[in-house]
């Protein structure tokens, strides 16, 4: 039954058991959105809130779990309520999981249980639903990407071929004397969840049970999120393999990892099969110096390439200093006085839509005006307010490809010769002459302003200035100018990839060495550009037998300096 429809009574509410997956936001069922995106309370522990809380609706009460300070051998989960109800006494209610799930429910509220992995492979869910039979509250079960299958899967280690070999499951910290020698006895697959720091006391326990020590293993940590790292080693080389790279000791040596021995992970197969760390941009953290809006896009899109972007505005939208021309404009798309209108930027989508809501009008005010979109992103914030451009560039995307298109006027075919270019103030002067060229009348019109953003957080700041981030995409001349001018200048060892000539030429002046270059001026080529350095980086570290690192994990200076070509 759908948690949509799912009967509540007015005292007992309803609860939802959801498995949140292993850590990476992608994995999470249709099921479970539409029940997050119904929630009125949501309990989530603190590893897998920010996964699901995007797909919450606004103002659902959220509850995070904590471990119990006074008994840290148990491990139960504890929750610390995070909404307004505790926040008014300032100190944070501590009780047991089940207790608080059921009080979240009263009132006919909905409740969303959220777990990582999947609830049936949860210890402690089947407790808090057996609290629910015993309050009467209805429940349903929303199964979730386990981290023992889901892990494996991103560290491209497979657990079955056509041999049909037996695949256990154990959590290192509960598994008894028995199931070591049962798993130690058989020759399949074993997956195991446990810590870090813990990993070569589990190998020791297979290989006291009658392992080989040269049986292959594999250990994954961060499973599914771009900061996976794996590891392949064999039972009895595994304390040494993780001390070589560095990893152990370490004060996150309590992090749990899923561990897969047999020949299932060996390092052969693996080299094959890592389809997730082997991204061209994996663990990239890229900086977009653009508003989230503006970036949504791109870092999609680096996403999808491994990469973690990270969005800076460098300039800040403000109306223009005298509105009177863009409210005659306005009105004079309602009088008839124009025959297009010309968006150049998402920005003037937004400046015009907020003039329409302001003087009560919406869409329908475009009727019988043709509309023209400069590119893509524009065309797609203007089918957003529900208009669909007449004319977007078939080539290039920007003024100069939208002038290639426009037809010219044509006095028996166009009864206006008017066209409404809404843009910002410091706009260039090429779609206003070549209207003008094409026998049009242009009321160039200052839709809003441009000014340098607030600095970001200092953390940002040194982040930059440091070599925190891999790489940087610069789309304008005005991005470099304005990120240098309120963050500084960018480390030697960050890659610089830019837009076009012209934005190479100014990060050149500003001392910044140019390394990729968008083959022709669009975000999305850039962004493609900029992953195809990374997948060439990656080869060549490959082939060269040196491991894959990120251009800021390189030694501050190693980097040399050179001119662009």
């Amino acid at each position: 039954m759908s948690p949509t429809t799912f009967p509540t009574g007015p005292e007992h509410g309803h609860v939802t058991f959801l498995g949140a997956g292993p850590g990476d936001p992608g994995l999470l069922t249709l099921r479970a959105v539409e029940a997050l995106a119904h929630a009125d309370v949501l309990v989530a522990e603190h590893e897998v809130l920010d996964v699901v809380r995007t797909h919450a609706r606004q103002g659902v009460s959220e509850v995070h779990t904590d471990a119990d300070p006074s008994d840290p051998g148990t491990g139960a989960p504890q929750l610390k309520v995070v909404d307004s109800a505790s926040t008014t006494s300032g100190v944070p209610a501590v009780r047991d999981a089940a207790h608080l799930v059921m009080e979240a429910a009263r009132g006919g509220r909905r409740v969303v249980r959220a777990v990582t992995g999947d609830p049936g492979l949860d210890t402690y869910a089947a407790e808090e639903m057996l609290a629910c039979v015993a309050a009467g509250v209805p429940f349903e079960v929303v199964p979730g990407i386990a981290n023992a299958v889901g892990v494996p899967a991103y560290a491209g280690v497979p657990l079955r071929d056509a041999e049909g070999a037996d695949v256990r499951f154990v959590d290192a910290r509960t598994a008894s004397d028995r199931c070591w020698t049962e798993v130690g006895a058989s020759d399949g697959t074993v997956v195991v969840s446990t810590t870090l720091d813990s990993v070569a006391a589990a190998a020791g326990e297979l290989v006291s049970a009658g392992r080989k020590p040269d049986t292959p293993l594999t250990v994954t940590i961060a499973g599914t999120t771009t900061r996976q790292r794996t590891w392949s080693a064999t039972l009895g080389t595994v304390a040494q393999t993780l001390k070589q790279a560095k990893v152990l000791p370490s004060p996150d040596g309590g992090r749990p990892v899923i561990a897969v021995v047999g020949e299932r992970s060996a390092p052969a197969r693996r080299d094959q099969l890592s389809w997730f760390e082997s991204k061209p941009l994996f663990g990239w953290k890229v900086l977009v110096p653009r508003t989230k809006e503006q970036a949504a896009s791109l870092s999609d899109q680096l996403r999808s390439y491994g990469a973690v972007p990270s969005e800076v505005p460098t300039i800040a939208v403000e109306p223009p200093r005298t509105p009177q021309q863009m409210e005659r404009a306005v009105k004079g798309l309602v009088t008839g006085r124009y025959e297009w209108i010309a968006f150049t930027s998402v920005n003037a989508v937004k400046a015009v839509r907020e003039k329409f809501e302001e003087y009560g009008l919406d869409a329908r005010a475009f009727a019988g005006i043709k509309v023209a979109a400069v590119g893509e992103q524009t065309a797609n914030a203007l089918i957003a307010f529900g208009v669909k451009p007449d004319l977007v560039p078939s080539g290039e995307q920007s003024a100069a490809g939208l002038l290639e298109d426009w037809p010219p006027y044509d006095p028996v075919f166009d009864p206006i010769d008017r066209v409404f270019l809404p843009r910002a103030d410091i706009a260039t002067e090429t779609l206003v002459a070549g209207l003008i060229e094409l026998g049009w009348e242009v009321d160039d019109v200052t839709a809003y302003r441009t000014v340098r953003a607030s600095p970001p957080p200092a953390t940002t700041r040194e982040a930059i200035k440091g070599g925190g981030f891999d790489a940087v995409l610069f789309t304008s001349s005005s991005t470099v100018r304005n990120l240098v001018g309120i963050a500084g200048k960018p480390h030697n060892v960050t890659v610089i990839a830019c837009i076009g000539p012209a934005t190479a030429k100014t990060a050149e002046e500003h001392g910044l060495r140019v390394d990729v270059m968008a083959p022709e001026p669009s975000v999305t080529k850039l962004a493609e550009a900029l992953a195809d350095f990374g997948l060439r980086r990656r080869a060549a570290a490959v082939e060269a037998g040196d491991p894959v690192t990120r251009p800021s994990e390189r030694r501050p200076g190693a980097r040399r300096r050179r001119s662009s070509t």
